[in-house]
């Protein structure tokens, strides 16, 4: 550093030992983006104006009763400076040595811990509506200044401490040394600090207006001092930010239309919120959240990274737009979190994996849920239609967080084979079981048109057993994990024995019926599955069909066949297990097919038709036949059998 000698000239003075070579690895390594530096310089600004509304609470000379506090960026691109300045407490000779001389060595900080030293109320553990009043100081690590250095050459501070009357400039190029001089009273603020950035020639294209604008608000825009910004230094200055962001406001200063209008510019969309929830959280940990839910679906809704995009600040200055907020089943909700008290990382960009951060994460969470079933609770058409948007994603929870589950389940919507829009729910399913039912049944598929119209489906129906139609991906893993609901179980419709004969068919309806395959059908059963054998574990007769011949089904000891198929999908399954042919017993094509047989008819035939039927399976639950070629032949074969038949006549 230097100060200056007896004839007034300035002496350089070095950085503290190790700080140079600190400084020029902070500058090239820590800050991974380059506009950086208008945050920090706006933070310190900040800081300074806290610091002397502060200090003025108990000298009240300090400032004017009607001056406001304020900052001030100045662009001069012609002679390539831009000039960040405040009316914030200044610093004195020592100050301004210790803060810029010395690294790490924050003012900030020292004024913090003299803050807490004075004593304070430790608020209680709640929530609240309203902002509460504090010290708002953003630097903790004193070495935000320096990434100016990252775009000038040298960099001049003109600082006037409040309440004294000497000025110091303070000048250094970041590379080893500084000089500290007098600066005239005229030409120092008066009180607060100016820092002058000679840019670089990389550094140079920060001098447009809108550029700067654009970062500012960006970066600071929610500060709690007004942010003014000259175009050139003779212009009119122009407010860019009005220092209060919308969320330190209280609920009941804020429009709809205000949170309207933030959360377009948030989610960068051009509807409205389904839902804002807005609150403080007080106690332990202190922040601040504004949350939307969107009032259509995002584009990147179902992107492979499937990760929440939050906006986190600290103090109300911005640390990262892509914050890990909300776990992936809540991705579609458009946040921004303010933290009094969440430790940082020494450049600010990252989160220290901290308990704090997990806490705050998992209050969210919780609030978040709360709002939604208070929602469905109340308006259940303004929660219908998030669940249309956003069912599919709040399912991924059902799977990927079992602690949460039984809140999820409050929330979740179906729709049903006797409700054909996800209004149902599993509180409603329970509510309407049937006599001798003890399951909640379900279907999976990717189609719900053609699962309501699934052939596995029909006893379920002629008994009046209602079936969930799960048709999201997603589906087919929750509830292979789910224990169930109410002391419930969850059970596919096409996985294993249907065992629902105990459930009284409903007046009108027809099913399989409950005795057992006549002999002729039986010895029809055995050969097909002979016949089969290359494709299916088992043929038998089913008391889940009605009107149609045969359905296929997972086997007692495999997987659920849509689970199975989209594990298959994504590599992490081998081969296919066998599926189970189930034979309506009493369909007329069965026992017709049943008594040729055991008169010794053509027995080719039989078998065509035994392919033909399994083939007729695939294609209802959407899968193309065995063997195309083949089963193009076989129905030939059959039609052409058929159409040979002798005419009846009267």
């Amino acid at each position: 550093m230097t100060t200056t000698d007896n004839a007034g000239a300035p002496q350089p003075h070095a950085f503290q030992a190790d700080v140079s070579r600190l400084l020029h690895l902070m500058v090239h390594s820590i800050y991974s983006d380059r506009d950086i530096f208008v945050r920090e310089l706006i933070s310190n600004a900040a800081d300074a104006c806290e610091k002397l509304r502060y200090e003025a609470l108990s000298e009240s000379g300090l400032i004017k009763d009607d001056e406001g506090f304020s900052i001030r960026l100045t662009v001069d691109a012609e002679a390539g400076t831009i000039t960040f300045a405040d009316n914030g407490i200044g610093m004195s000779h020592d100050e301004l040595i210790g803060a810029l001389g010395t690294i790490a060595s924050s003012g900030t900080r020292a004024f913090l811990e003299k803050l807490n030293g004075k004593g304070g109320a430790v608020e209680p553990d709640g929530e609240t509506d309203q902002p509460v009043q504090g010290a708002d100081l953003i630097g903790q690590f004193g070495i935000g200044f320096y990434s100016a250095f990252m775009v000038a050459d040298h960099v001049e501070v003109q600082t006037h401490k409040a309440g004294t009357q000497e000025g110091w400039s303070w000048v250094s190029d970041g590379k080893g040394t500084f000089t500290v001089t007098p600066l005239p009273l005229e030409s120092a603020p008066t009180h607060g600090t100016r820092v002058i950035l000679h840019l670089s020639t990389n550094g140079k294209a920060y001098a447009e207006p809108g550029r700067l604008e654009r970062i500012v608000r960006e970066h600071s825009g929610a500060v709690a001092v007004p942010i003014d910004l000259l175009d050139k230094p003779d212009a009119e200055a122009r407010r860019i930010s009005e220092g209060m962001a919308l969320w330190a406001r209280p609920k009941s200063e804020i429009t709809p239309d205000l949170y309207a209008e933030f959360y377009r510019g948030l989610a960068g969309q051009f509807d409205s919120p389904a839902l804002t929830v807005h609150w403080r959280a007080e106690g332990r940990h202190e922040y601040t959240v504004l949350a939307f839910v969107p009032g259509s679906r995002p584009l990147d809704l179902f992107e492979p990274a499937r990760k929440s995009r939050g906006k986190l600040y600290v103090r109300r200055v911005l640390i990262t737009q892509d914050a890990d907020l909300l776990p992936g089943w809540l991705r579609f909700v458009r946040i921004v979190v303010d933290s009094s008290d969440l430790p940082l990382n020494v450049s600010r960009e990252m989160i220290q994996d901290s308990p704090i951060f997990a806490a705050i994460r998992k209050g969210i969470v919780n609030r978040l849920l709360q709002e939604l079933t208070k929602l469905a609770e109340n308006d259940a058409d303004a929660y219908a239609k998030i669940w249309r948007d956003f069912g599919a994603v709040l399912k991924e929870g059902l799977y990927e967080d079992p602690e949460r589950r039984d809140q999820l389940f409050k929330l979740a919507r179906f729709a049903t084979s006797t409700q054909a829009e996800p209004t149902r729910t599993l509180a409603d399913y329970v509510g309407s079981l049937r006599e001798n039912q003890t399951a909640i049944w379900y279907i999976t598929g990717d189609d719900q048109k053609r699962l309501a119209t699934s052939p596995q489906l029909e006893g379920f129906r002629a008994r009046g057993i209602e079936v969930l139609l799960l048709s999201d991906p997603v589906d087919a893993f929750w509830v292979e994990t789910a224990l169930g609901y109410e002391g419930k179980p969850f059970k596919s419709v096409t996985h294993g024995m249907a065992d629902i004969k105990s459930v009284p068919v409903l007046e009108g309806e027809t099913a399989a019926s409950d005795v057992p395959p006549a002999p002729d059908v039986a010895r029809l059963l055995a050969f097909m599955k002979e016949t089969l054998a290359g494709c299916v574990e088992d043929v038998r007769a089913s008391d889940r069909l009605a009107a149609s011949a045969a359905c296929l089904v997972a086997p007692e000891h495999g997987r659920d066949r849509r689970l199975e198929r989209l594990l298959a999908e994504t590599g992490n399954l081998g081969m296919l297990s066998k599926p189970v042919l189930e034979v309506n017993p009493t369909h007329p094509l069965v026992t017709a097919l049943a008594s040729r047989f055991a008169a010794g008819g053509d027995g080719s035939l039989v078998e065509d038709a035994a392919w033909l039927i399994h083939d007729e399976a695939r294609v209802a639950d959407g899968d193309a036949p065995t063997d195309a070629s083949a089963f193009t032949a076989r129905l030939t074969r059959v039609l052409t059998r058929a159409a040979q038949a002798p005419v009846e006549t009267a």
